[in-house]
């Protein structure tokens, strides 16, 4: 894990081989859907264990057959609260819960408009209460212009005051974390790298593309809102 100099608080995994592994397989357009979603799983899975580097455990003394001796226990990680941003982050999710098994969960459906305004839609949104305990992972692969991001954590913040906020991520453009540290400098930001810039389109360069779509192919242009209102 490494400390990006240019912000406080931000990190990036390019340090790892293996997660450099992943992320060139991501990047590639001969990478299938099927396989790109089991990368995004083990992406958050790794991710998760370095992310317990940062949190907090107790010590707890215990007797083995043979003495007593100390150890820890979940200290943090017993309360984590998971907002996914729909959909690509899904498979993101799934990784971290492996590892971040006690998990509260919430769901965000955002989209972004179009360059050059990049207006934020928010859909829907299914959050439970925050406690002051918790540490809130905002789950969203790709932080590009950040607009999603700052809409979706200014919207959670109204739902409690919790011990930290942290986004985890595959990529991020550095125009996206300036923006998010602008606005919200107590926000956490964690990615497996940090790319070059963004395009006038507002994609990541070099990127992967559409992580939705390339993880769950190209969706209908259709809206959902009046079916996920009936499911309520």
């Amino acid at each position: 894990m490494i400390e990006d100099k240019r912000w406080e608080g931000v990190y990036s995994f390019e340090d790892s081989p293996y997660l450099m592994e992943i992320l060139t397989e991501l990047r590639s357009k001969e990478t299938e859907n099927v396989r790109f979603r089991k990368d995004l799983v083990k992406l958050g899975r790794y991710m998760g264990y370095e992310f317990t580097k940062t949190m907090d455990f107790k010590k707890v003394k215990i007797e083995t057959p043979l003495e007593s001796t100390e150890g820890i226990a979940s200290g943090d990680r017993d309360h984590v609260y998971i907002i996914t941003v729909l959909r690509v982050a899904i498979p993101l999710m799934e990784g971290l819960i492996k590892t971040l098994e006690h998990s509260r969960v919430g769901i965000v459906s955002a989209s972004r408009g179009k360059a050059p305004d990049f207006d934020i839609e928010m859909s829907y949104i299914k959050v439970p209460h925050m406690r002051e305990e918790d540490t809130v992972i905002v789950c969203d692969p790709m932080i590009a212009t950040g607009s999603t991001l700052l809409k979706t954590v200014s919207e959670i913040k109204k739902c409690g005051n919790p011990k930290r906020v942290v986004i985890i991520g595959i990529l991020a453009a550095p125009e996206g974390i300036s923006a998010l540290k602008e606005a919200l400098p107590d926000v956490e930001i964690y990615v497996t790298k940090i790319d070059r810039e963004l395009n006038d389109k507002g994609y990541i360069l070099p990127g992967l593309g559409d992580a939705g779509d390339r993880a769950f192919g190209e969706p209908l242009n259709i809206s959902m809102l009046p079916l996920m209102h009936n499911l309520e």
